[in-house]
């Protein structure tokens, strides 16, 4: 177990949290000051391998806007954000789900914790959550993820918010078993040299065929201000050189899939000269043979890093029409096609004014990219996930989960949580179900675990994006049925909540 925090510390940590609030209100419009105090002050992260009493989720804002609607976008984060993944997966030696998020101190609802739990489909409960890092930031952002090598080793990616804070691994020390980790020291091969793999941003890890991993991530300021990468390695451990996928102008945003046969990234970009709140355009790459070779959907053999606006590469134009585009989620058909989901705005700025917002879908049909509307959204930010199933009658089923219906606070990011349905490959939607009804705040940032469970398919949190307020952590099974964790533990191990409504 790594050392306690010494006083010292522990005074620069609760200062540092105690101060934040009111110099974010004073903040420059766009300028996230956690990174920027934090690495003034440096406090340090901690391996703490705790147990925690109680399942509670970070609460974050960005930008406040000084009007009405408060945030660009704020609330429950713990699952945030769609440029992170995963934060669940499933075990089947283990029968087991095993799940990560950003979890909050007792003391503290903007205090970042990294918390690992799982649930056993045997017997229907969790344990209390490890509390296995203090990240030393508010910032949500530096959330983790989670994966899982072929012994079961339950792996833990700690994440940064830019270059001012380490990124950090951390190796479960048993198989199966989240009681107890140890903090891995990996490294990469960097412009040629073997160097610390210590600084990572939005990183998205997938278990690879041969038991190692695939990773897409994001590095600030090589080249572009967020320049978009590809790497490999086969014990998480030595990483291989990375490969820049996306340079376009001031950078991307992208999320990521991965299959035995295919990697592949989906991500817009930002216009030189427009700031970090004007992202447009939709572009997909993939890889059959480990980042060796990328290629179109169709095919087309692409040298990256992409480098000019109109490649190739591109699925939609979307700055000819002004709109910002929100990339959320990306996952193969049952054909091994790409299917995009993504989010339309006239603008960065939350409220009614740059409505309309629609979330979409953007499917790879072996010929051509057909583009459809998934649900209207009233927020930049709401994001849900889509899940590909097959029939009993051996056809296509697409099931969305996600803020599809109005929350308690309307305008703010995410909603209620609804559960809809396609059978003609997204040309329109049934909503079966709704999974959260009258509740005190949104849900947001549903996550699909990796091989899901029927019986643990997706983990979200709650919050108010008005105002700081306490977040609950919530997952579903596949047929909709949805269960809080306990926020507060009286057993080592609880059945989750039931949500009755």
């Amino acid at each position: 177990m790594s050392r306690p925090i010494r006083p010292a510390e522990a005074w620069l940590v609760a200062a540092w949290f105690s101060i934040a609030p009111a110099l974010a209100s004073h903040a420059q419009p766009g300028l996230c000051l956690a990174p920027l105090v934090l690495g003034a002050m440096a406090p340090t992260p901690q391996t703490l391998n705790q147990k925690a009493d109680g399942y509670r989720g970070i609460w974050y804002m960005n930008q406040p806007t000084k009007d009405e609607y408060a945030y660009k976008y704020s609330g429950g984060l713990g699952t945030y954000c769609a440029h992170h993944q995963p934060f669940a997966i499933y075990s089947p030696k283990a029968n087991k789900t095993f799940f990560c998020y950003g979890g909050t101190a007792t003391n503290s609802n903007t205090r970042l914790w990294h918390m690992v739990s799982c649930f056993d489909h045997a017997t229907g409960q969790v344990p209390r959550p490890t509390l296995l890092l203090d990240k030393a930031t508010d910032d949500a952002h530096d959330n983790p993820v989670i994966s899982m090598d072929a012994r079961d080793h339950i792996w833990v990616f700690s994440t940064s918010h830019g270059t001012s804070r380490p990124s950090l691994i951390h190796r479960s020390k048993r198989p199966s078993d989240i009681s107890e980790f140890e903090r891995i020291n990996p490294t990469w091969i960097w412009e040629g040299t073997e160097k610390p793999l210590d600084n990572f941003s939005y990183f998205q890890v997938w278990p690879a065929p041969d038991g190692g991993f695939r990773a897409f991530f994001t590095k600030y300021g090589a080249p572009a201000k967020r320049t978009t990468f590809f790497m490999s390695s086969a014990d998480g451990i030595r990483w291989d050189a990375p490969i820049r996928l996306g340079a376009i102008h001031e950078g991307h945003y992208q999320c990521s899939a991965s299959s035995p046969e295919r990697s592949a990234t989906a991500f817009n970009y930002h216009p030189n000269g427009k700031g970090l709140n004007w992202r447009t355009n939709l572009y997909y790459l993939e890889t059959r043979d480990n980042g060796r070779s990328w290629q179109t959907a169709s095919g087309q053999r692409i040298q990256p890093p992409l480098t000019e606006i109109n490649n190739p590469a591109l699925v939609a134009d979307y700055g000819s029409q002004n709109l910002n585009v929100y990339v959320a989620d990306l996952v193969f058909d049952l054909a091994g096609r790409p299917i995009i989901v993504f989010v339309t705005s006239r603008g960065f700025e939350p409220g009614p004014k740059n409505q309309p917002r629609v979330t979409r879908s953007a499917r790879w049909t072996g010929q051509a990219w057909e583009i459809r509307d998934i649900v209207p959204a009233d927020h930049n930010y709401d994001t849900g996930s889509l899940f590909i199933e097959r029939t009993t009658g051996g056809e296509e089923l697409w099931r969305f989960i996600g803020p599809a219906e109005p929350g308690p606070q309307p305008w703010g990011g995410g909603g209620e949580i609804a559960l809809l349905e396609s059978t003609d490959r997204g040309a329109s939607w049934r909503r079966v179900r709704t999974l959260t009804a009258n509740s005190p705040r949104n849900h947001n940032y549903v996550r699909r675990a990796v091989n899901a469970h029927p019986g643990f398919c997706a983990l979200w949190a709650d919050g108010n994006p008005l105002k700081p307020s306490e977040s609950r952590l919530y997952f579903c099974d596949r047929d909709g049925n949805t269960f809080a964790l306990p926020e507060k533990m009286t057993s080592e191990w609880q059945a989750p909540e039931p949500l009755r409504h």
